[in-house]
């Protein structure tokens, strides 16, 4: 008698465990169902509270100091400044848009006609480059501002395919949001404070500081220029110490400042935002 009672508390001790594990899986899985909704809910957040904060640091800010710290470099310091847009040289906005996205007013976070031709483009570089057997070396890209800005302030660099995808997907969600979100004003004073215009220096404040030795208030416009020259490759080229090839783009930039109506096209940017 004694043997059947044990058996039937086993019996009834493990089914009682089953049971809690069924549970546990049932609450597991209405978690990993509510994910994408917290995980989209957070990044209407985040991008929604930029309207009355001024971020204190972008993840490639994070990303850039974390890797220096991690390579040995201890001493390695972020340059970062904000400066509200109406105290830095409406030359810096204008210059950017010049050099990174002429439609910025005009398009919703993207330039499909620029995309296309970037693709056009690469097509053809790449095709040169396996006819003479070399790897490709020149490609265009068709990030407006706004994607840039996204990219810069929530996600990461590199060229691992998979993590590529990701971040691309990632990058065209923040986009939109940001466009949906945020005025096109603030969408362009974001970026020319959290851009890299130089090796750890981020931001028009700093960068004015760093390689001018003046206010973001008193840049020229040729300085406004050879700063928005070097955006593609920040650490590769300097403002401070021009080649000849920033020297060249600063000047064409300079160009179509004027093709764009100077600093009237930042009244446009501030028509698109109503």
């Amino acid at each position: 008698m004694g043997r059947t009672s044990d058996n039937s508390n086993g019996g009834a001790s493990a089914g009682a465990q089953g049971t809690r594990r069924q549970r546990r899986r049932r609450r597991l899985r209405k978690w990993l169902l509510w994910l994408p909704a917290i995980a989209i809910a957070f990044s209407i957040l985040e991008v929604a509270s930029l309207r009355f904060i001024n971020p204190p640091f972008s993840s490639f800010m994070a990303i850039r100091l974390l890797g220096a710290w991690v390579s040995g470099d201890g001493g390695f310091r972020i340059a970062y400044d904000w400066r509200p847009l109406a105290k830095i040289s409406p030359t810096l906005p204008v210059a950017v848009m010049a050099s990174e996205d002429q439609k910025f007013a005009e398009h919703d976070g993207f330039d499909f006609d620029a995309i296309q031709a970037a693709e056009r483009y690469n097509a053809r570089m790449k095709a040169r480059a396996e006819a003479r057997g070399r790897p490709v070396t020149k490609v265009r890209g068709a990030s407006t501002i706004s994607q840039q800005t996204a990219k810069n302030l929530f996600l990461w660099q590199g060229d691992n395919m998979a993590l590529r995808w990701g971040r691309k997907g990632l990058e065209v969600w923040y986009t939109f949001l940001m466009e949906h979100l945020l005025p096109k004003e603030r969408i362009l004073e974001l970026y020319v404070n959290i851009a890299e215009f130089g090796d750890g220096v981020y931001g028009a404040q700093a960068a004015s500081r760093s390689f001018f030795g003046v206010d973001a208030s008193r840049l020229s416009s040729a300085q406004a220029a050879r700063l928005a020259a070097v955006l593609p490759s920040p650490r590769r080229f300097s403002a401070a110490h021009p080649s000849a090839y920033v020297l060249r783009r600063a000047n064409a930039i300079q160009r179509q400042m004027g093709n764009l109506g100077g600093i009237g096209a930042l009244q446009d940017v501030e028509d698109a935002g109503r």
